[in-house]
């Protein structure tokens, strides 16, 4: 199932970006030869119109290939007009760069319908509580409820943790629901240094408790769950290009990227965690490949639309020797990319982490 599973997501995505080459290439009559989900060899495929759709062996992929797409096509003048390398830049612009948004657009569709389903959220009931803490010193047991702490009522756990953390050092007084008998506290969280995902240390405040897992689903209306998934799309896309700009930097390890088989076990995993989970990793997914595929290295789209600027701005493209050199070195990258994602996907195999 795990396989069954990783090869829906990897199919649907694929699907979603070269449809947004595909569509846009329709609609600005440029001539697609070809839809293909996957690589190599064709299994199965079917003509209809100027187009032939099939599906191809190696399901890590796909493409759209559109006539005079390649540097030093040979074509009828008759054909020209429906050329893609024939069109002016702006059209050229739009193709390319529709295959990355479609996989954006994907995401904010795939959140507003998890947010119209509904979100769970941890309550902000104690589970455990750490000996010798400020919440085993102010008498704090398991199965209390912060209510409130200060004069800001507390929904959600994560409501409680942002004040706690962002108090280090600091007398807090806190309503506690036990039972039916509610009363106040008063602790003063401990400063720590923590790491955050990028490996800066941050102090921040902790009373050492840990929540009891107790959830609740929060649905939104028409309109919020919109707002939200608009938000949560562009706060994961610059997500990720703060975590590329850390990797270039060394400030996150390299052993962090993962490949293909991490994805098939995050695939599994989330999808055994219930449709949420997976739909919500499908639209992470999604908008990983739509940023990554921006990167202005040579055979991505985003090195296309980076030739496109400099044909703009020169008013006349690029030689077609300097398109075949920059293909090779962008294909050479991409594979070396692709090995070492491998690589550490073998490594947390052998050693037991089956996750970085």
């Amino acid at each position: 199932m795990t396989v069954i599973y990783a090869l829906l997501l990897l199919g649907v995505l694929i699907f979603v970006h070269e449809l947004g080459h595909f569509i846009f290439a329709k609609m600005l009559r440029v001539k697609v030869l070809k839809f293909s989900l996957g690589f190599g060899p064709k299994l199965i495929g079917k003509a209809h119109g100027d187009t032939e759709y099939m599906i191809s062996a190696v399901p890590l992929g796909g493409y759209v290939k559109m006539l005079g797409e390649e540097p030093g096509e040979e074509l009828a003048e008759t054909d020209k007009q429906r050329a893609f390398n024939f069109q002016p830049v702006w059209k050229r612009f739009i193709i390319v760069l529709a295959g990355p948004l479609f996989n954006l657009i994907f995401a904010a569709i795939v959140f507003f319908f998890i947010f119209m389903s509904g979100v769970p959220y941890l309550l902000p009931e104690v589970g455990e509580v750490t000996a010798d803490s400020p919440a085993a010193g102010v008498g704090l047991i398991k199965g209390d409820v912060i209510v409130e702490i200060g004069d800001s009522p507390i929904k959600r756990w994560d409501d409680m943790t942002t004040v706690i953390h962002n108090s280090p050092g600091k007398e807090l007084r806190l309503k506690i629901r036990r039972g039916a008998e509610v009363f106040v506290v008063a602790a003063t969280p401990q400063k720590k240094a923590v790491k955050d995902l990028f490996g800066k240390s941050h102090e921040v405040g902790l009373i050492g408790i840990a929540p009891s897992g107790k959830t609740a689903l929060k649905q939104e209306g028409v309109g919020s769950a919109l707002v939200l998934s608009v938000q949560r799309t562009w706060e994961l896309s610059a997500l990720t290009v703060v975590f590329i700009a850390k990797l270039i930097q060394q400030i996150i390890p390299a052993d962090t990227i993962g490949g293909p088989i991490m994805i098939f076990q995050m695939a599994g995993q989330q999808a055994s965690q219930g449709a949420s989970n997976y739909f919500m990793f499908m639209a992470i997914i999604s908008i990983n490949l739509g940023v990554l595929n921006i990167l202005p290295i040579p055979l991505l789209d985003g090195g296309h639309l980076l030739f496109f600027g400099i044909e703009a701005i020169r008013r006349k493209p690029l030689n077609e020797k300097v398109l075949l050199v920059a293909q090779k070195v962008g294909l050479a990258l991409l594979v070396a990319l692709m090995v070492f994602a491998l690589y550490n996907d073998i490594l947390r195999l052998v050693t037991g982490k089956m996750l970085p």
